[in-house]
């Protein structure tokens, strides 16, 4: 259950204990036609994802303090920092997971001949990691989480099999040569089944653990999985082409935004608007000069330019969600918050992208007890029937996911509507996207 930790009134993920039993479940397939989506809104799954992006969210906003001066100091949390250089061993533990992943790709290399879609060679990869899933697990995590509960498992389940699940789905398709934001969303279960399991209690609470994950795992991992993609070229999945957000990424647009919205102190919440002093305006994001020196330092840029290696042509062009959004004029912290309202809706309630999502005991299945039925939409309705094939349906004309997200309500983001037109960022500018003439 997420709640409010000793220290913080925000609430976090659960972290289980490990005197009580408790019982490891083979994670499987839940999602298999459109109305599935209904249900795993309601799911306890949806809400723990949910809560663990938002504690990581929060973490990255900068902090203002009273110095011995009585003036506001102000900390931000960037890229290249200590929190990715020099992070606590859990996280510095991932990294180096990630490091030993990637070398694979020299075992690996390209193949040469002719393809249309991804290169097949990327199978040979991932079945690599597949067969060394097992010791890369041994090798990077300490035996309390693998072996977590070990006396109260049924069937011969174990931690170990539900961290695999998601640690394998994290590293796109090979059957299909895909990568997306389905794939990313694994990833981020990984690391909330570890947090779960108290692979993070070597770091400071209340944010800066937090931080650690996100800039010494997170975003690793991101350049990992862009590696992957230049190297074999793979495709999008689940992608909405040109008007999806980005072809393979989500979660870095969010904790990026965070990262430049106004300060606070730590018992506030995230601000809904306003910007860090001195913070790049949103507009910049179209100017590739400018993108190239961010990037080093924020996730959002970052994102932005590893579009800009992979595509040409002007940016409103191959990228007009963004184009939109860089209109912005209420700074980072409404951005922030759109994204928030975007990844429940375009990521977390579309059947592509949520359709091969595993559940098991860490991220359940089960009814959350405290959640709200999903209110029927435009975007709930445009859902594949039943019995429908699980190719994507057509982008709808409209809406946005019909349920009020329960971990959104410490943030103060107001429930998602419907008919956000699908050409449109959801909280964008009156400004109508460009078209070549």
């Amino acid at each position: 259950m997420a709640t409010p930790t000793p220290g913080s009134s925000f609430p976090v993920l659960e972290t289980l204990d490990p005197a009580t039993s408790h019982t490891f479940i083979k994670p499987s397939k839940q999602i298999n036609d459109g109305p599935d989506v209904s249900q795993f809104l309601t799911s306890r799954a949806y809400r723990d994802i949910g809560t663990f992006a938002m504690q990581l969210n929060r973490a990255m906003c900068p902090r203002k303090s009273k110095g011995d001066d009585k003036k506001d100091k102000f900390q931000t949390f960037q890229l290249g920092s200590e929190y990715e250089t020099r992070p606590a061993e859990s996280a510095r533990r991932l990294q180096d997971m990630l490091a030993r992943i990637a070398s694979y790709i020299d075992e690996a290399p390209p193949d040469t001949g002719p393809r249309r879609f991804g290169n097949v060679s990327f199978r040979t990869w991932h079945q690599l990691l597949e067969q060394r899933v097992a010791g890369l697990l041994r090798e990077f995590l300490p035996a309390s989480v693998l072996d977590f509960g070990a006396h109260g498992s049924a069937g011969g389940v174990s931690a170990e099999d539900e961290l695999t699940a998601y640690l394998l789905g994290a590293f796109g398709s090979a059957q299909r040569l895909d990568y997306g934001t389905g794939h990313e969303l694994s990833f981020l279960a990984f690391l909330g089944c570890l947090w779960k399991l108290g692979a993070f209690k070597d770091g400071k609470p209340h944010g800066d653990i937090e931080r650690n994950i996100v800039l010494g795992v997170f975003e690793p991992y991101l350049r990992v999985v862009r590696r992957l993609i230049l190297t074999y070229t793979l495709e999008p999945a689940g992608s909405h082409g040109v008007w999806g957000l980005d072809d393979h990424s989500f979660q870095p647009y969010i904790y990026g935004s965070a990262q430049l919205t106004r300060a606070i102190a730590d018992e506030e919440p995230m601000p809904l608007e306003g910007s860090l002093f001195r913070a790049p305006k949103p507009a910049t994001i179209v100017k590739a000069e400018y993108v190239d020196e961010e990037r080093k330092r924020n996730m959002y840029f970052s994102a932005v330019g590893f579009i800009n290696d992979v595509k040409k042509g002007p940016f409103w062009e191959h990228s007009p969600i963004l184009f939109d959004i860089s209109g912005i004029r209420d700074g980072w912290g409404k951005i922030n918050k759109g994204m928030i309202k975007m990844f429940n809706a375009e990521v977390l309630s579309k059947f592509p992208v949520v359709q091969h999502f595993p559940f098991g005991s860490l991220f359940s299945w089960d009814q959350d007890p405290d959640a709200a039925p999903p209110q029927q939409s435009v975007h709930m309705a445009n859902q594949p029937p039943m019995g429908a094939s699980s190719m994507p349906p057509p982008p709808p004309t409209g809406g946005v996911a019909g349920t009020y997200a329960p971990w959104a309500k410490a943030t103060g983001m107001p429930a998602p509507g419907a008919g956000v037109p699908s050409s449109r960022a959801p909280w964008g500018p009156n400004h109508p996207v460009p078209r070549p003439s």
